[in-house]
């Protein structure tokens, strides 16, 4: 029942993150400064995270934060906003669908580092440790499916007054560029799910780290937004859409980054990571659905690969969990077994046998152990 409710958690967490892109790509569209959108939606985020975090750790105070937890925040927070600049730079030159499919690199680069910082194992003796790589090597092929074959038309929802998204990639004379951002952004996506892991298991309070992060990422983006954008107009955003995408984008942003760390402190950065092949699944739907783009083939040919490589990869993440739990188990056991067998406070005698001088005794911890003296 747990991991169905963290199952759930995931996947909303995904239809918020493939929407806040498709409002933030409307508002870039119309002018909107993806320093500007940064800079403001981390400022409002640390507005609202200021009294949450005192009103969540008002009877339970966090653990003490040393210098090197500092450190390492520092080092997330430059990390998380030299992502979102690429990422946002890719959105503006791209489109939503591109931003979704190109997140599925961020599953394989997660699993290498990963390996490469000990926090997963690959045994490939081990079928578990087989069947994720499998898993991970299909839900990327799925995703490049979608990428670049289109196949024939399946279903349309025409929407007069939005162009689709396959149009806006057509159209996006650098989508190439944003593409080539993209995929930057993956690779800092990687990093930044092995830091957290790696800030939150030694000190658990998702919230405060949180805060810090994005105290440090606010001034960041302010110190950039004022030397790379010289008209002071851009920050005055409109209160159409623009306006729209700020305020949502700083509540997701916030909510969605408390989130990943605690999944990261309690399952490790590739359960995190593993969900992104679902992107580009809902990024398909909701275009088709909300933004009438048109159904191809290919969609549906490169979802099912998405499904099929999803599912294999948990089966393996499954087994894995099964096979740890077994190992502490039976370790478990027999510590137990160990103790109880050396230490028995409790010996009562019951025959004393003057023939041969030596006392059997009966244990009450264990009905089934005698000793003899």
């Amino acid at each position: 029942m747990w991991e169905i409710k963290i199952f759930g958690i995931i996947v909303a967490m995904e239809v918020v993150f493939v929407g806040s892109n498709t409002i933030t790509k409307a508002a870039m569209a119309q002018g909107m400064s993806n320093n500007v959108y940064i800079t403001y939606t981390h400022a409002i985020s640390l507005f609202i995270l200021a009294p949450t975090t005192f009103l969540y750790h008002r009877k339970t105070p966090p653990p003490p934060i040393r210098c090197s937890t500092i450190l390492r925040i520092f080092l997330l927070a430059i990390i998380s906003y030299g992502c979102s600049m690429f990422f946002y730079a890719g959105i503006r030159n791209s489109s939503p669908t591109l931003a979704s499919a190109t997140s599925n690199l961020s599953l394989a680069f997660t699993f290498i580092i990963a390996i490469i910082f000990r926090m997963e194992i690959l045994n490939l003796s081990s079928k578990s440790s087989i069947v994720k790589l499998i898993g991970t090597i299909v839900s990327i092929s799925g995703a490049f499916v979608v990428i670049f074959y289109k196949g024939l038309p399946i279903i349309a929802f025409p929407s007069p007054n939005t162009p689709s998204l396959d149009v806006q990639l057509q159209t996006q004379p650098n989508w190439i560029v944003g593409g080539m951002f993209l995929s930057i952004s993956c690779i800092l996506v990687s990093f930044i799910y092995v830091t957290k892991t790696w800030i939150a298991r030694d000190f658990p309070s998702e919230v405060l780290i949180t805060l810090i992060t994005f105290f440090f990422e606010t001034i960041l983006a302010a110190i950039v937004t004022v030397i790379a954008e010289k008209d002071s107009s851009v920050w005055t955003p409109n209160y159409g859409i623009e306006l729209t995408a700020i305020l949502f984008g700083a509540v997701t942003v916030s909510m969605l980054y408390i989130v990943d760390i605690w999944l990261c402190r309690v399952k490790g950065p590739v359960f995190v990571a593993m969900f992104k092949p679902l992107q580009m699944i809902i990024a398909v739907i909701m275009g088709v659905c909300f933004l009438g783009d048109v159904l191809h083939l290919g969609s549906v040919i490169g979802g099912m690969i998405i499904a099929l490589g999803f599912y294999t990869l948990m089966k393996g993440k499954a087994e894995e969990e099964i096979l740890k739990n077994d190992i502490i188990d039976n370790a478990n056991r027999l510590t137990y077994n160990s103790i109880e067998e050396s230490s028995h406070p409790l010996k009562i005698p019951m025959l004393h046998d003057q023939k041969h001088g030596c006392i059997i005794v009966f244990s009450s911890n264990s009905p089934n152990y005698l000793s003899f003296r």
